[in-house]
């Protein structure tokens, strides 16, 4: 029997950044670096242009460029999600009309952000948007961002009405709707968390895996840790996410990507650049998270 995609996504997927060089260019060399690194450790698949990949300030050739370059240096080692969202739904529709989905396996597609749609506008958005999409959609709903929620009936609303939306990405922090998701989802929906520090509590919820930002830097221990968890072993997953907590705190004290560039740059993997109008930590949380490396290593 073929794989469905749900099982596939099943784990541990990262958000992957988008390095930049000091000229603010697309730092390829530590691009390519990164996914290596993050495949080789044990990473389930690779999230292309979402939030951690800097999307909003990157131009459209750049995406382009970008998205043709991932597909090239994977080489079908990993499913590839593709971050795909905007707050004008015709122009997301035209958006997915344009992208060659060869060798992309899903879309991730957030929740329509500034003009804070009602759940009926909502509804309509993403109806609109998975009869459009050639491949299956993952659902993301993060009103910390987007100052819109996805909430659980429309979730499972879409989920039932809707066979190619298979997931949710749930960034919420809303335990009971997290729960409500998993209590009454249909068979094969993913519900992943979008929440590196919820992400063992969720498993034990019955959460399907994460899509992570602190894997960028500790591909090998997160996927460990959700692998244990997604077997019930929740003795030594505990270890892990103790070991990585407070590391995943400071990463988002000063504002993400900047957090976990600056982890990548004392790893030596890239730059710790980010666009404008995102800026680079400060010096203390730099030194924190800088401290929380060291002893996890």
């Amino acid at each position: 029997m073929m794989e469905r995609i749900q099982d596939k996504l099943r784990g541990t997927g990262v958000a992957i950044v988008t390095p930049f060089t000091k000229s603010n260019a697309i730092d390829f060399l530590a691009f390519e670096k990164i996914l290596n690194f993050t495949i080789e450790n044990g990473i389930d698949y690779i999230v292309l242009l979402g939030t951690t990949g800097e999307s909003a300030t990157l131009s459209k050739l750049e995406k382009k460029t970008l998205i043709e370059f991932a597909i090239d240096r994977i080489d079908h080692r990993v499913p590839l999600v593709l971050g795909l969202g905007a707050n004008n739904t015709s122009e997301l529709v035209l958006t997915i009309h344009g992208t060659p989905f060869k060798n992309i396996d899903a879309i991730l597609s957030v929740c329509p952000y500034y003009n804070k749609p009602s759940q009926e506008g909502i509804y309509q958005h993403f109806k609109i948007v998975a009869e459009a999409s050639p491949v299956p959609v993952i659902l993301y709903t993060v009103p910390s961002r987007t100052s819109s929620n996805i909430s659980a009936s429309t979730t499972l609303k879409l989920a039932n009405d809707f066979s190619n939306i298979i997931g949710i990405k749930e960034a919420s922090g809303n335990l009971d709707q997290i729960y409500q998701l998993l209590k009454h989802r249909p068979e094969g929906f993913l519900v992943i968390s979008g929440d590196d520090a919820i992400t063992l509590p969720l498993l034990a919820a019955g959460a399907d895996g994460v899509i992570s930002v602190a894997a960028n830097a500790y591909p090998g221990k997160f996927s460990v840790m959700v692998r244990l968890g997604l077997n019930g072993d929740f003795i030594f997953a505990r270890k892990i996410h103790y070991e990585l907590i407070e590391f995943i705190n400071a990463i988002f004290l000063d504002g993400s990507p900047s957090g976990i560039k600056a982890a990548l740059n004392i790893m030596n993997l890239c730059e710790e650049i980010v666009r404008l109008p995102l800026v680079a930590v400060n010096n203390d949380v730099h030194r924190l998270i800088k401290k929380h490396i060291g002893q996890i290593n």
